[in-house]
């Protein structure tokens, strides 16, 4: 420890010995911070897909649903083949 080199580069060694540090906590919260986000999106969409269920349930053909103001709507956006005939 007498020589002044050895003592500047257990300085620096020490530094960066803390900013590894530093970087190391920062990558462990935002893995934990992923793994909250996943987990609560996870839950939400859980949640989501019992009311669409319900939803679905309650119509007899889950692939069309009725709304008074547009009609029949298709599940899948496309036209009934009987329209597709009759145009040609």
């Amino acid at each position: 420890m007498n020589d002044p080199s050895t003592y500047w580069l257990n300085v620096t060694n020490i530094a960066l010995g803390v900013v590894v540090l530093a970087c190391c906590i920062a990558v462990v919260v935002g893995i934990v911070q992923e793994v909250a986000a996943r987990r609560k999106k996870v839950h939400a969409m859980a949640k989501l897909d019992s009311e669409v269920n319900d939803l679905v349930a309650s119509f007899q053909d889950g692939h069309t649903f009725h709304v008074p103001s547009l009609g029949v709507t298709m599940a899948d956006g496309g036209e009934e083949l009987g329209k597709k005939d009759e145009e040609r």
